[in-house]
């Protein structure tokens, strides 16, 4: 079902009116228009696009899913594609929204692919910023890409989270590694995942601000400055916290090599310990005679030997800390 709104003079007028009273609306030079739709296809587009001059190539791209973060130009309109996202703070999954929007003079279209992408959420930030309506698209587009950079740098702040967990997971005395290595991939995959959603967001926003679009006026440039440098902060936070991630894994398997080099020594040590009264026992049992065969002495002379020898060694790792 189709969603609508009308601004008139920078005033909310009417919602949720039939889309075949758009056009109607649209014939008055002080109205702005937004109209929404849900997973459409494009025969749902045809009578909306046939009325606003979109561009069929555009319109074939916001029924398709998968398209990049972007801005294109056409004669009457612009076309973006965003995505809102959100993490799983058990799994570390980062789960992706899509929507598109034409943005001509006095109409914004948004099309989302999905439920999963909370319109709601856009209207309470236009209602809120219900002074800025004067500015007509603009502030239409604004409220938009305001909730979408927010999804991002709240993904990243979630992110950090999750890795500073992650960082107190590899010292711990007792750990799942299974649990670790696993969780590190999931972090890895959403960060590259959010990545390549946040870092075309500097252009499009940066493109979005340009003055012969006509998008955004003078009122309007701060706040877009201000969604402008969300996008940049978000950026530098996904690529330190790309490289941190790398750092863990590193990190975890140095210990891992360390805490094994460890325990091959003591076995090591332990190993040439217990050689000694083997070595001697053996050399005792042969069945030839030898220096103190078959008397008390040569008795008492072995177990003098396997713990002065043993305990000599014992002593030399333990200094040594082998053991």
């Amino acid at each position: 079902m189709a969603r609508t709104r009308l601004y008139r003079h920078g005033v909310l007028e009417a919602e949720n009116f039939p889309v075949a009273d758009v056009s109607d609306h649209l014939s008055d030079p002080n109205a702005t228009v937004w109209l929404d739709m849900c997973s459409p296809t494009e025969e749902d587009l045809a009578s909306i696009s046939e009325e606003l001059g979109l561009h069929e190539l555009a319109v074939e791209d916001a029924v398709h899913e998968h398209q990049r973060p972007k801005l294109d130009r056409y004669d009457s309109h612009a076309f973006l594609t965003v995505y809102a996202v959100r993490l799983d703070k058990e799994s570390g999954v980062l789960a992706l929204s899509e929507a598109a929007a034409f943005v001509t003079a006095r109409a914004l279209v948004t099309v989302r692919k999905d439920e999963q992408f909370d319109m709601d959420a856009v209207l309470s930030r236009w209602d809120s910023s219900s002074d800025l309506t004067k500015s007509g698209v603009g502030f239409l587009v604004h409220g938009l890409m305001d909730y979408v950079v927010d999804s991002h740098f709240d993904a990243v702040q979630a992110l950090d989270e999750q890795i500073e967990a992650l960082e107190d997971m590899v010292f711990a005395d007792q750990v799942d590694h299974a649990d670790m290595q696993r969780r590190s991939l999931y972090l890895r995959k959403s960060l590259v995942v959010l990545r390549r959603v946040v870092l075309p967001m500097r252009e499009l926003v940066n493109a979005l601000m340009r003055r012969d679009l006509h998008i955004v006026d003078d009122t309007l440039m701060p706040y877009f400055q201000d969604v402008y440098d969300h996008v940049l902060r978000a950026t530098e936070w996904t690529e330190s916290l790309r490289d941190l991630v790398a750092t863990i894994r590193e990190t975890q398997l140095s210990l891992q090599a360390n805490r094994l080099n460890t325990i091959m020594k003591k076995v090591t040590s332990w190993a040439a310990v217990i050689a000694v009264p083997t070595a001697i026992t053996g050399f005792y049992g042969q069945n030839v005679p030898y220096p103190g065969f078959q008397q008390a002495w040569g008795f008492w002379l072995s177990t003098l030997a396997i713990l002065v020898i043993s305990g000599s060694l014992y002593l030399l790792f333990k200094r040594r800390d082998w053991l």
